[in-house]
């Protein structure tokens, strides 16, 4: 497989494990092989009398040299072409409209192991502090100033064959904030005992419209890339997630990239950065219902 082909089927693995956290089991993957994937969306309301099924449909050189391939299902009896012409035109006047220059989103790069196997090393020495380092270097140019402790919140722990990932939240926006809050993690015990501690944060910087993120695998390849990406998706910004993982001596192969995805996205949600697949659902019936009765009203 040649290096193009590489770099872009682990883009779609990344892309297709945030959507499996984000989506629940309105997401489902129909062939693995020929990469087919289908979501299931409603119209919102508590008994949904509108449903689609997005069915994509990811070709080898998506995302960078191919779109993905996709069909639209809906319910039978309705006309419906009407409607989703008027909605992609819909969205294409928006983005016409919108004057705003796409943020500058800062990239990280980092080697994929080819082997999907766990990372644990039998002679395992905690190295958080090369984690402190990396956030050292990143401040180090910057004026020291002596900045308030953010809050720290902890998410409820997945437990998976003896293996236990926990998040940790906290918001950040410089990245001197990120350093401390790093620091007061590790004078936990626990924590600082973790096999690894994966994170990764986003802030957004108001006067250059750009991101500044960064993200730290702790020994566990690919895993800060990953939860970066979750957070790309999800659009979230000026926070810090950090992900213990306790190894359990049973090798978990893939499965630990889902509980980190899950446990980062569950707190996320908990402290409303994003909202939970059935929150937006409700929130966008609401919205929909309230334009519905101001047009009745306009037309009386």
């Amino acid at each position: 497989m040649a290096a193009g082909e590489t770099e872009a089927a682990q883009q779609q693995i990344d892309e297709i494990e945030a959507l499996s956290s984000i989506y629940g089991e309105d997401w489902c993957v129909v062939d693995e092989d020929e990469k087919i994937y289908c979501i299931k969306i409603n119209d919102c309301l508590d008994q949904p009398k509108w449903t689609l099924c997005l069915q994509v449909i990811l070709p080898p050189g998506y995302p960078a040299a191919e779109p993905p391939i996709y069909q639209l299902k809906q319910n039978l009896g309705e006309s419906i072409l009407y409607l989703w012409v008027e909605k992609i035109r819909e969205v294409l006047i928006e983005k016409a409209q919108s004057s705003d220059p796409e943020p500058d989103i800062k990239k990280t790069s980092e080697e994929v192991d080819e082997d999907d196997g766990d990372d644990f090393l039998l002679d395992y020495q905690p190295i958080q502090e090369d984690s402190i380092k990396i956030v050292n270097y990143i401040t180090s140019e910057s004026q020291e100033v002596d900045e308030e402790l953010p809050s720290i919140h902890h998410g409820s722990p997945i437990t998976d064959r003896r293996s236990t990932f926990q998040a940790h939240l906290a918001p950040v926006v410089t990245p001197r904030q990120v350093k401390k809050v790093l620091e007061k993690l590790y004078e936990n015990k626990k924590i600082a005992s973790a096999t690894h501690n994966i994170y990764a944060y986003r802030i957004y910087c108001e006067d250059k419209q750009t991101f500044l993120q960064d993200c730290e695998d702790d020994g566990e390849t690919a895993a800060g890339g990953r939860l970066l990406h979750l957070m790309q998706i999800l659009n979230v910004h000026n926070v810090l997630v950090v992900v213990s993982r306790w190894y359990g001596g049973i090798l978990l192969g893939p499965d630990r990239f889902k509980h980190i995805n899950n446990c980062a996205r569950n707190i996320l949600v908990e402290y409303n950065y994003v909202h939970s697949v059935e929150e937006s659902s409700k929130q966008a019936g609401k919205s929909k219902k309230i334009r519905k009765d101001n047009k009745k009203r306009t037309e009386h």
